[in-house]
This record gives C-alpha cells, sequence and structure tokens, in this order.
C-alpha cells in the first residue's frame, strides 16, 4: 500500500509563517497593513473599495470564495462601528452575498462573524465578517482526518472571478 500525497504549495506560506509577499510586521491588524503596502487590489486580493468599508479574500480559505468584509478602521466590535460604518458594512455583506451567488452558483452561504479571540477570531483586533459560498457536499474526510482543505482555484482566480461579478453600484 502506497500513500497518495496532495500537493498544496501554494499553503507552505501558512505552514512556514508567511511569505515575502506578507505586509511587513508592525502597527495595526494585517488588514490594517495590507491596506497600507500600496500594493494593487489584485496582489492584496481586495476585491471591493466602498468609503468605509472593504471586502478582501480570506488567504486561508475555508473554500473558493470565501470573502471577509470590514470597516478599514480597526474596531474590535461591532457596537464600536460609527451608523455610517454599520451601515455600509451591512449593505457591503448583502453585495457580497450577491456576490459569490452570481460568481459560483452555491446551494447555501454562510455569513458571521467572530468577535474576540475566545470566539474563535483570528485576527480578534479588526472586526470582520465572513461570506462564503457552501455546497450540500462540500463537506469531505479531508478536512476530519488529514487537517487539509481542498481547493479547486487558486487565490487569483478566485479574486477575478469576484471582483468581475461585483454589483456595480
Amino acid at each position: 500500500m502506497s500513500l497518495d500525497r496532495l500537493w498544496a504549495g501554494w499553503r507552505s506560506a501558512y505552514v512556514g509563517g508567511g511569505d515575502p509577499g506578507d505586509p511587513p510586521p508592525g502597527v495595526g491588524s494585517v488588514f490594517t497593513r495590507i491596506l497600507a503596502s500600496g500594493r494593487p487590489d489584485e496582489e492584496t486580493h481586495v476585491v471591493h473599495r466602498g468609503a468605509t468599508v472593504f471586502a478582501i479574500l480570506n488567504r486561508f480559505p475555508y473554500g473558493s470564495g470565501h470573502l471577509l468584509v470590514m470597516p478599514y478602521r480597526e474596531v474590535v466590535d461591532l457596537e464600536a462601528l460609527t451608523g455610517d460604518e454599520h451601515r455600509e458594512l451591512w449593505a457591503t455583506v448583502v453585495d457580497a452575498v450577491r456576490t459569490v451567488k452570481a460568481a459560483y452558483h452555491p446551494d447555501g452561504v454562510n455569513v458571521g462573524a467572530n468577535l474576540g479571540a475566545a470566539a474563535g477570531a483570528g485576527v480578534p483586533d479588526h472586526v470582520h465578517v465572513h461570506v462564503l459560498p457552501r455546497w450540500a457536499a462540500d463537506t469531505n474526510v479531508m478536512t476530519a482526518v488529514a487537517e487539509t482543505r481542498v481547493l479547486p482555484e487558486a487565490l487569483p482566480a478566485t479574486w477575478a472571478k469576484l471582483r468581475a461579478a461585483w454589483p456595480v453600484p
């Protein structure tokens, strides 16, 4: 019996703790540093920029099309959002849902926020809302047995698909 291998080399940055394209360590959340990097949206995977809120691909997604929607301003709690940020955040979440539906035609969509480290927030200092397409059969033994997620497309392809499907204001 031989051991099969699944190559997912693009995930080496996750295992190794980063790659040369990562924003430099510094003040602020990883999202703030990405925005301050000056790199183009195509490289940073920013899908949409609004007045107070933006949408970016999750760099280590649960599945293809996994978006994060958040204010530019680092805010820990939803209740700390200004009225304008609150309105635009939820309007952008709705646009993100429309976008993943148009781009991927999923069976459903997960929308959620993990508020605080104890709730599972990977970046607890910058509130963000997850929007990701789901399919009836998108669970498999890879995650449970091998702690591995299998994604059918690379992030640049996902970015291009979602950017093209984003609703025009």
